[in-house]
């Protein structure tokens, strides 16, 4: 096995042609973003910093793909359903690139996409004289809008990059998709309801100074018809007893 099939394999699980897993709905360890249409790293930059900044994840590797783009590749310790892998990039382009058009973005695994095939491992050829690679941080500003190489990278040169890489392991996996995805607060309670909402009608009510109702549209009368009451929320009552059930019109 040769140096660079083994950190392949290593962090994204590739075979030795560095093609990724493909059974459906398998799990994967490999998640990848790609921007272009131009392809501007200037632009995809703000995600490659910002998960380590905010995650302590490890820097995901950069990739020139050859034709129009440059790629994120991020290696997960523990495979991950893919499903929860497309979340998982949607949220991460939402909170990193909210502003750049769905159509400049190529995300593998993709929601809605189970299907799609996973992209290749680089280095493979693109075209002629342009090659797909993995490149270090500070040269995609070099390619400017052209993400490729016009000559063939050297394999040892490729591993010695990839070496240096390393998996998102499971802490810091759960800490981002906790951030991105919080707990939806809780529903608001019937008390907190105003009378005369949909909840409130139909269901016994009080009130300070009218006493307890069972009957929903006496409770709603009273309000009503309380010269006490803020306007408000008489005409809130007012609103509900247009809604109830028997009401004449």
């Amino acid at each position: 096995m040769s140096r660079l099939t083994a950190e392949h394999q290593r962090l994204f699980a590739a075979d030795a042609q560095g093609h990724l897993p493909s059974a459906a709905g398998a799990p994967v360890r490999t998640l990848v973003l790609a921007l272009h249409s131009p392809a501007d790293w200037a632009t995809l930059a703000p995600l490659w910093r910002g998960v380590q900044a905010d995650f302590d994840w490890p820097a995901p590797a950069i990739a020139v793909n050859g034709t129009d783009a440059f790629e994120l590749w991020w290696s997960l310790a523990e495979p991950l359903p893919r499903a929860e892998a497309a979340q998982l990039l949607a949220q991460l382009q939402r909170r990193y690139l909210p502003d750049v058009r769905a159509d400049r973005l190529r995300a593998w695994p993709a929601a809605g996409d189970m299907a799609a095939p996973p992209p290749v491992c680089p280095p493979f050829v693109a075209g002629p004289e342009r090659w797909a690679a993995f490149v270090t941080p500070d040269l995609p500003a070099v390619f400017g809008d052209d993400p490729a190489l016009d000559f063939e990278p050297g394999r040892d040169a490729q591993a010695d990059l990839l070496l240096r890489q390393r998996s998102v392991t499971a802490t810091p996996l759960r800490r981002a998709r906790a951030a991105l995805n919080p707990p939806e607060p809780p529903a608001p309670s019937t008390a907190a309801r105003p009378a005369g909402s949909a909840a409130a009608v139909g269901a016994p009510a009080t009130a300070p100074g009218l006493g307890r109702h069972e009957d929903p549209r006496a409770f709603l009368l009273a309000v009503m018809n309380d010269p006490a009451a803020p306007l408000a929320l008489r005409i809130e009552a007012a609103k509900g007893l247009l809604q109830a059930p028997g009401h004449a019109g």
